[in-house]
Formats: structure tokens, C-alpha cells, sequence
């Protein structure tokens, strides 16, 4: 091999792997500047914290692939906490709970989905609809009130003697995901959709219901993290996922997914979101207020899609 390919073959490594060499980075330098920051206990809440984000952010890269945006996805999670809540403070046994808010939650995408494939809405329009309608809908379910849950109901599924069921589940929706991704025709039409939609339309493949399904799939996974968020603060609340939308569409930038769709993997959008969730801690444990926090991740962000961009441009010249 000549000392121009084999230049070549690492340039290609570096493009093809850059969201994961800006998680090593943000890793090593928050290894370095918190004692705190390799510890077990912190590995694990970062960990517990990011199950639900994750799942937020798989469902947003599917709606992302085919061209879509989905701003509802808070608003949502909201709606999963706040329908598990009651139907457990009720009597409910909590795993039942957890799936009459998983369809609720798909009840919403479905709605969204409807707009955009049938009634040609565009997402943006579409979603921004369905999150003001779910966000009231959680404040009109709960009047307002977080409500409380007793122990031993929903936090069962975060707690410790039970091996932290959240980030077991996360985990296995993760792999199911990128599997389907990469293995089924469902995931390639999906791409497909959002690289070109017309020639999948006159291939004779019925996009609309490909339109509906992914949309669908984010609100289920957008409920189930509004219920994984609930059951580890114990509590059911309207103001749950506030602002997640903005999150889940970062992690999938960062992760090298294309806004204007048929771009992403989910491996990648995962390790985007554990990007902006090590940009978090760090800054917690460095006790940075609040404030500057969010002006600092704004402009972390910012440096990593640069990156993005830059590796993209070189990705074509290669």
C-alpha cells in the first residue's frame, strides 16, 4: 500500500467516524478536568439520565430521514408521564400504565403523521400543532398538579436491586433500531424516502404509510421517555421534556444526520446524544450556573456540526 492510500484509508476513517471521535474527545477532556468524572456513580447517572434522551432522539432520526422534523416529541413525553402517573396513582400496576401511555403517545404521532402524509402538512407546521395540542393536553390531564407516586410503583424501574431496568430497555431498543436500520426494507425505504421521494413514489411503494409509521414510532418513544423521566423523579408531571425537541435534533446533527433527510444512523445519533449529555455533566460538576450553561452548549454545538459540515465537504472530495 502506497503512503497516499494509506493517508487515503485514514482520512476515510476520520470522516466516517468523526461523531465518534468528537464523543472520545468530549470524554477525555471531561476526564481531565473533573476528579468526578470516571466514577461509577457518575457514569451511572449520566447513563440513567440519557435513557430517556436517547430514545427521544431515535425516534426524531427516523421523521428526520425522510425529510421530516418532529417538534412535538416534548410535548409528548409530557403526555407519557403525566397519562402513567394517573393511571397508576389510580391502582394501576405500573407495566400496563406504561403501555396505555406508550399508545397514547402513538395516538399523537399518528395524528402528525396523518397531517404530513395525507393532509400535506408540512412537519414543522404539523408537529408544532400536535405539541401545543399534547402539551395541554398533559397540563388538562394533571390540572397542573405534578403528581406524586409512591414508591415501589413506577421507580421500580430505575432502581438498583432490579439492574436498572431503564437503560436496560434503552439499550435494547437501541440495537433493535439500528438493526432495522440496516437489515429491513422498512429502514432502506425510509432513507429512501428522504434522498428522493419521487422515485420511491413512482417505484410504485406507498410512501404515505412509511410517512405515518415513523412518526407513529416517535411518539411511542417519546412517551416511554416521558414515563422513564417520571419514574425517576417518582413523579408525574405537564412540564416534563420541556425543550427536548431542540435536544433530540442536535443529537441527530451531531450524529452526522442530514436535516434534509435520507442521512443518519442511529448508532451515531446515540453517541450525538451522549455528546450534549457529557457537555451537561461536565459542566455540573464543574458547578457552572445554569445560565452560562446553556450559552456554552450552544456554542459546543455550534463547533461540532462545524465539524460535521467540514468532514461532509471532505467526504465528497475524497
Amino acid at each position: 500500500m502506497t503512503k497516499e492510500n494509506r493517508i487515503s484509508k485514514i482520512k476515510d476513517i476520520l470522516i466516517n467516524n468523526n461523531t465518534y471521535f468528537i464523543l472520545l474527545l468530549m470524554f477525555i477532556i471531561s476526564s481531565f478536568l473533573s476528579d468526578t468524572f470516571l466514577t461509577s456513580m457518575n457514569l451511572r447517572n449520566i447513563a440513567l439520565q440519557q435513557s430517556g434522551p436517547i430514545l427521544v432522539a431515535i425516534g426524531m432520526l427516523f421523521v428526520v430521514l425522510t425529510g421530516g422534523i418532529d417538534l412535538s416529541v416534548g410535548s409528548i413525553m409530557a403526555v407519557g408521564a403525566s397519562v402513567a402517573a394517573i393511571l397508576i396513582r389510580d391502582g394501576m400496576n405500573f407495566i400496563p400504565a406504561i403501555l396505555i401511555a406508550m399508545c397514547v403517545g402513538m395516538m399523537f404521532g399518528i395524528f402528525t403523521g396523518f397531517m404530513v402524509a395525507y393532509g400535506k402538512f408540512q412537519g414543522f407546521v404539523a408537529s408544532l400543532a400536535t405539541m401545543t395540542i399534547a402539551r395541554g393536553t398533559a397540563f388538562v390531564f394533571t390540572n397542573g398538579t405534578p403528581i406524586k407516586l409512591a414508591d415501589g410503583t413506577l421507580n421500580n424501574i430505575v432502581k438498583k436491586e432490579f439492574m436498572f431496568p431503564i437503560i436496560i430497555i434503552a439499550a435494547i431498543i437501541v440495537i433493535i433500531f439500528a438493526l432495522v436500520q440496516k437489515f429491513t426494507g422498512w429502514g432502506r425505504i425510509v432513507i429512501a424516502i428522504g434522498s428522493n421521494s419521487t422515485a420511491v413514489q413512482l417505484a410504485g411503494i406507498r410512501t404515505k404509510h412509511y410517512l405515518l409509521s415513523v412518526y407513529a414510532i416517535s411518539g411511542i418513544l417519546s412517551a416511554l421517555a416521558g414515563v422513564f423521566i417520571a419514574a425517576r423523579a417518582s413523579t408525574g408531571s405537564a412540564t416534563v421534556g420541556m425543550g427536548q425537541e431542540l435536544d433530540a435534533i442536535a443529537a441527530c446533527v451531531i450524529g452526522g444526520a442530514s436535516l434534509a433527510g435520507g442521512k443518519g444512523f442511529v448508532v451515531k445519533t446515540v453517541a450525538g446524544a451522549f455528546v450534549l449529555a457529557l457537555i451537561g455533566n461536565i459542566m455540573n460538576l464543574m458547578a457552572v450556573p445554569s445560565y452560562p450553561q446553556d450559552i456554552i452548549k450552544g456554542f459546543i454545538i455550534i463547533a461540532a456540526v462545524l465539524l460535521q459540515i467540514v468532514t461532509n465537504k471532505s467526504e465528497k472530495t475524497v
